[in-house]
């Protein structure tokens, strides 16, 4: 039984590993044999045959990779268009993690299924013990579910983490355009600048805001289209601003000046109502942990002298 569960958590831990080594195989536009070529020409190795360069690519170029595309063919083809466009949302919120694209996406969560599903069945089947064969029918529905939802609990996660990161920099990135409008630069240097001193989501946005407008792109639009991509309110709320004043000629300096204090107060808000929920959280760790450890330390001593006098005839 225990050597069941232990293949079974190996199983897991596999089939996990497996859609992270797909996630982190970059996207590239080039060919891949023109690229593998290349490599064999730069190093000066001599070339026999096409196969042999093919043989020498790691395993999950060669087996891992061509399947996971053919499960996710086979995948796309009973997925909505809808479910592909929720898919495509969520990316774009969580900013796109390894190149990650909605296709590929679906396609790692049927894959995740299919190996829970199937590998934990076929292990069960071969257990030596009766009731685990007997539970391989519902057990393998199960870890189906589990193996399919599994990337939307990941891809969620990256979503609340990035959304974080870019709220708690949008004070002092605020901060910082202002100081350069009021220096006298325009909002897409005041951009730039931003882009120029930090390396996070949000100065990746803003420099994702200046190569569309750059290409095209109307700067209302681009201001739009990041906040979208990011979905706070707060961005919302800040985009809006911006593209209010353009409208009305407003001072774009006092619209900045004014969205930087907003987002300061909302941030200490945000804080001491952190602050606030603070003992309410930790009275469950305290109630359940903290406290039994505490009467057994304290009253454990005399609660075994009780016993040796109840037991002994002390009474």
């Amino acid at each position: 039984m225990v050597v069941v569960w232990l293949i079974l958590g190996l199983l897991i831990v596999g089939a996990i590993a497996l859609a992270v080594i797909g996630l982190r195989q970059d996207e590239s536009e080039e060919d891949p044999l023109q690229e593998r070529l290349a490599e064999y020409v730069d190093s000066g190795r001599e070339i026999h045959s096409l196969e042999e360069v093919e043989l020498e690519q790691p395993f999950t170029q060669r087996v891992i990779l061509p399947l996971a595309r053919t499960l996710g063919s086979i995948a796309l083809k009973f997925t909505p268009q809808s479910a592909l466009q929720a898919a495509q949302r969520n990316l774009e919120l969580a900013g796109r993690p390894s190149g990650l694209d909605a296709s590929t996406y679906v396609a790692m969560r049927f894959a995740m299924a299919v190996v829970l599903g199937f590998g934990t069945f076929l292990l069960l089947r071969i257990s030596p013990n009766e009731s685990m064969r007997a539970k391989a029918l519902p057990l393998m529905v199960t870890f189906a579910i589990l193996g399919y939802f599994l990337p939307e609990l990941w891809l969620r996660s990256k979503i609340s983490k990035r959304q974080e990161e870019i709220l708690k920099a949008m004070p002092d990135a605020l901060d910082l355009l202002t100081i350069c409008v009021g220096a006298g630069l325009g909002f897409d240097a005041a951009m730039h600048k931003v882009v120029e001193k930090w390396d996070n989501e949000l100065a990746f946005e803003f420099g994702r805001v200046l190569r569309e407008v750059q290409l095209g792109k109307t700067r209302r639009e681009a201001l739009r289209d990041m906040a979208d991509r990011v979905g706070l309110p707060e961005m919302t709320s800040f985009v809006a601003a911006i593209i209010q004043s353009e409208q009305l000629g407003v001072s774009l300096g006092k619209v900045l000046q004014i969205q930087a204090e907003n987002m300061r107060i909302k941030r200490r808000q945000r804080a001491e109502e952190a602050a606030q929920q603070a003992p309410v959280k930790m009275l469950f760790p305290l109630v359940f942990l903290v406290m039994p450890a505490l009467f057994i330390v304290l009253l454990g001593p005399a609660a075994m002298i009780v016993i040796q006098m109840f037991v002994g005839g002390g009474f």
